[in-house]
């Protein structure tokens, strides 16, 4: 993949491998069917993992605290998987990397589910499996574009998003009943035979020509590669390690040194504030007086929304109007969350909110897509680990900053507070994407 209007790099631009793949959808690419099942498989074993940890780390301590801390190592450690190991993504070749990080996390998913080590040890096992993640993550989001072009692209993220939505749900639903029928420690064993179906299928659906990384350490120097053959350990030490270093954040200046990609890496980012509803649900349900189920219904309208969104982008929004429309969607997800302290109840309440997540979601897969055809393949495997932490880390900040905000005043005050925020923030970004040239737009 390169950039577009990149002089005498034009004819790299992927093509569709079948030509009536335009016609019958993302699908149509075997490649994509592969891959696609392989994360749908994978996202469902997580949530079975999650459920599964919770519940074993609750009855052997006892401690709400401790499983509620465990539950946030399924999340954190993702923002230093991507940051820093997303680089492999293009060291090696990405389909070997998919199935060496699934049959990795398969083993330390068995090792978390035999009996006897302690909380430390099972903790320890966790952050493996998730900085683990990182690396995946971005191979996957690396070789996308190289299955699907065009307009293909746009519409195999949005199959993605409202896949990965359904697997979430049905992964909880289906965890609590292996967790009740087979035991915290077998339902992990589940997880972990989920995580080879992924290597699997990855394996023979996936064809490795796909999988195009850089040509070269491109990190490293000529100084440190001289380093590196001294006979001293330190020198050799020191060289290996200031590599890895430059590999790691060589990322940061392809984001950020291009405006096209500055500006919808900042964009998906600040997209990363809207998911404080779900987090504050059952803060409002009991805030406006009602049960359970309420809160139930609250959590429920952002994904659904999110799903429709998805689906809107995919095959209502015009592709050529999908860009042009990031800073409207963005708008749109931030409005409702302004309008929350003025709803009169429950079910005004849900619109809102389902209504945010849908444009929200929009505005999201139009800025990835963008960001991914805005990037050469040899590349992206870095851009894509600092796209996705920096998204991880607004979400992080965005729910303690509200939480602290909630507790401070009400949440309805709070998601009004975080949705006139945004309002600002996607208004301002009008000139971030003139500023970054036609193409951002275009």
């Amino acid at each position: 993949m390169v950039e577009r209007g990149g002089s005498g790099t034009g004819g790299d631009e992927p093509r569709d491998p079948d030509p009536a793949a335009g016609v019958r959808g993302p699908f149509s690419v075997p490649d994509f069917r592969a891959l696609w099942t392989a994360e749908i498989l994978s996202v469902a074993g997580d949530q079975v993992a999650r459920v599964a940890l919770t519940v074993l780390v609750l009855s052997e301590t006892g401690s709400v605290a401790w499983s509620a801390g465990v539950y946030a190592l399924t999340f954190l450690p993702a923002l230093l998987g991507g940051l820093l190991l997303g680089h492999l993504a293009d060291r090696w070749p990405r389909r070997r990397l998919l199935i060496g990080t699934d049959l990795v996390r398969a083993g330390l998913v068995v090792a978390m589910a035999v009996p006897g080590p302690g909380l430390p040890v099972l903790g320890t096992l966790l952050v493996l499996v998730v900085l683990l993640g990182g690396p995946h993550t971005a191979a996957r989001s690396a070789l996308l574009p190289d299955l699907l072009s065009g307009d293909l692209l746009a519409r195999g993220l949005a199959l993605r998003q409202v896949s990965v939505q359904v697997a979430q749900v049905a992964g909880f639903a289906g965890g609590g009943l292996l967790v009740a029928t087979l035991t915290p420690r077998g339902a992990l064993l589940v997880d972990a035979a989920t995580f080879v179906g992924s290597a699997v299928l990855v394996a023979l659906g996936v064809r490795s020509r796909h999988a195009a990384v850089a040509a070269g350490p491109s990190a490293a120097t000529a100084a440190e590669t001289a380093a590196a053959s001294e006979p001293g350990s330190a020198t050799r030490w020191a060289a290996r390690s200031g590599a890895w270093w430059r590999s790691a954040l060589a990322g940061l200046p392809v984001v950020f040194g291009h405006p096209r990609r500055r500006s919808l890496a900042l964009m998906a980012w600040m997209l990363g504030i809207f998911v404080l509803p779900e987090a504050l649900a059952a803060a409002y349900a009991v805030a406006i007086g009602a049960g359970p189920a309420a809160t139930g219904l609250l959590m429920a309208a952002d994904p659904a929304g999110s799903a429709v969104g998805a689906l809107l982008v995919a095959y209502v929004l015009p592709a050529r109007l999908r860009e042009r429309g990031l800073v409207p969607l963005a708008v749109g997800a931030a409005l409702p969350l302004a309008l929350t302290p003025l709803a009169a109840g429950l079910w005004q309440a849900v619109a809102l909110w389902a209504v945010s997540g849908a444009c929200a979601t929009a505005c999201l897969i139009a800025a990835q897509s963008g960001f991914a055809r805005a990037t050469p393949s040899a590349v992206r495997g870095s851009a894509v680990g600092v796209a996705a932490s920096g998204l991880v880390a607004t979400q992080g900040v965005a729910v303690l900053a509200g939480g602290m905000l909630a507790e401070w005043t009400a949440p309805a005050t709070a998601l009004g507070v975080f949705g006139a925020v945004g309002i600002v923030l996607a208004l301002g970004a009008v000139r971030m994407l003139r500023s970054a040239g036609p193409g951002a737009v275009a």
